[in-house]
């Protein structure tokens, strides 16, 4: 049995949220063992003997949508993934990270094309950096919510394919649970 941690997409937001037990429900049904759910934001840990991680993700959402009745895509990661994804160094370390600033992970189901990288680059600005690394970029918000020109939706959008979003320290407390 393999351990994952799906990460949801906009399961807490707007007319979308989803309990922690209805997912717990849903996982089980699928046959997933060891279910458990994360700060009520969409993120599922569970084992399971299936291998193939996209129709694991398609199987996932495809029973979500049919339970919940919204589109919820899901991006699947092993404990070793979320660990490469906290040691990973997106940026220098004398980039400027002032007070208040934020650091988020973008889950992606594949690595970025050309038109992806396109999109990103549209949302760069003084406030706002991106760095790829695999199926993740990283987002350096360098100041508060209200200051930045990007948030999760119109990042999502801006990219043209599925994401989601989560704040680094939300994957370093799941990479530290699942070691």
């Amino acid at each position: 049995m393999q351990q994952y941690v799906a990460f949801l997409s906009g399961i807490a937001v707007g007319s979308k949220a989803v309990d922690g037990k209805t997912l717990h429900t849903v996982f089980e049904r699928l046959g997933f063992l060891g279910v458990e759910t994360f700060f009520a934001s969409g993120n599922v840990g569970f084992r399971t003997a299936v291998g193939r991680l996209q129709p694991l993700e398609a199987q996932i959402s495809r029973i979500l949508r049919k339970e919940t009745g919204h589109e919820i895509d899901a991006f699947i990661r092993t404990p070793a993934e979320l660990t490469d994804i906290v040691d990973y160094r997106p940026f220098p370390a004398d980039a400027a990270q002032p007070p208040g600033s934020s650091m988020f992970v973008v889950f992606l189901s594949e690595r970025p094309n050309v038109n992806v990288e396109r999109g990103l680059r549209a949302c760069r600005t003084d406030q706002d950096d991106f760095n790829i690394n695999g199926r993740e970029i990283y987002w350096l918000r360098r100041s508060r919510h209200g200051a930045s020109q990007s948030s999760s939706p119109p990042l999502a959008k801006a990219l043209g394919v599925p994401a989601t979003v989560r704040s680094l320290e939300t994957v370093k407390k799941l990479a530290a649970k699942f070691r």
